[in-house]
């Protein structure tokens, strides 16, 4: 069973995303601020920075911060120091979302017109620009091992691509009216599971490109999935208000949190793990909530 363990709520507009670094934790929010929060006291550090439109995503490295605006501006924060130290205009969409491919030197962000970046998390520059013409791209999500990365476009298709030359190796035709989010099995590397607009969970044999299992997840889209408890559960939060919990072995429903059960009021937009046990979930509700698997 998942319990909640603890509440944040601060921000006086929807939250888009969290990143966890450390013992801290980064959220974007619309408000127009990108704000660091201590998860064991859920109070808010003395590091925030106002943004000129509202942050959609955010990522950090060992060194930096990087979020990405409404506008498609790119920011880069020095972490140690809290100076902002690199800023561009690479895009003119809104960026939903960044990823750091583990193992690697590299940042990636997808914008809403289906373009692609690529950075280097050391030099802070600009290694690869790919238009890809899918439509918005809501969400990147990356293999643990840093070798394939996942890209959902709006144009409902799921690219998986490899991070050596970021070469373009499998397209499945994903989910009705936009791919969403995908996370790769821990239990099995050839099962990828994924979720879409249509509020499906769908679970695809990727290298074979076959669809599994079709599962009817939530009411509304699945905006982010996660993979906790030594890759045994699957959690999944939706535009429909919910988070639901899955067994990573059987894909069968475990339990549902909800307002009723002191979760979100409004749409969950985006999880984050803060280790096999715990994870954080935020919403349009201005809240970002702790949660742990007993």
């Amino acid at each position: 069973m998942v319990s909640k363990i603890g509440e944040i709520s601060g921000h006086s507009g929807a939250i888009y995303d969290l990143e966890k670094r450390n013992n801290k934790v980064f959220s974007a929010s619309a408000d127009g601020y990108v704000v660091q929060w201590d998860l064991t006291t859920f109070e808010q550090d003395s590091f925030a920075v106002k943004c000129s439109t509202p942050p959609y995503s955010v990522v950090s490295d060992n060194n930096h911060l990087w979020f990405g605006l409404s506008s498609g501006d790119l920011h880069i924060v020095d972490l140690s120091t809290k100076q902002e130290v690199k800023f561009y205009q690479q895009h003119r969409s809104p960026l939903f979302s960044l990823v750091e491919v583990p193992k690697t030197d590299f940042i990636v962000c997808g914008d809403a017109d289906g373009n692609l970046s690529v950075w280097n998390s050391k030099s802070l520059e600009l290694v690869l620009f790919l238009p890809l013409n899918c439509g918005k791209i809501r969400k990147i999500n990356a293999k643990s091992d840093g070798k394939l990365i996942v890209v959902h476009g709006q144009d409902e298709k799921i690219r998986i691509f490899e991070t050596q030359h970021f070469n373009e190796i499998v397209t499945l035709p994903g989910h009705e009216n936009g791919s969403y989010c995908s996370v790769f099995s821990d239990l099995d590397e050839n099962k990828l599971i994924s979720g879409g607009k249509d509020g499906l969970l769908k679970i695809w044999d990727w290298q074979a490109e076959k669809l599994l299992e079709s599962i009817p997840a939530h009411n509304f889209a699945i905006y982010d999935l996660l993979i906790i408890d030594e890759g045994k559960t699957i959690v999944s939060a939706s535009r429909d208000k919910s988070i639901k919990i899955w067994d990573d072995l059987t894909y069968t429903f475990k339990q549902k949190l909800e307002n009723k059960t002191g979760g979100h009021k409004h749409s969950v937009n985006s999880l984050c793990l803060v280790n096999e046990n715990e994870f954080l979930s935020t919403s349009d509700d201005r809240r970002i909530i702790k949660w742990q698997i007993n």
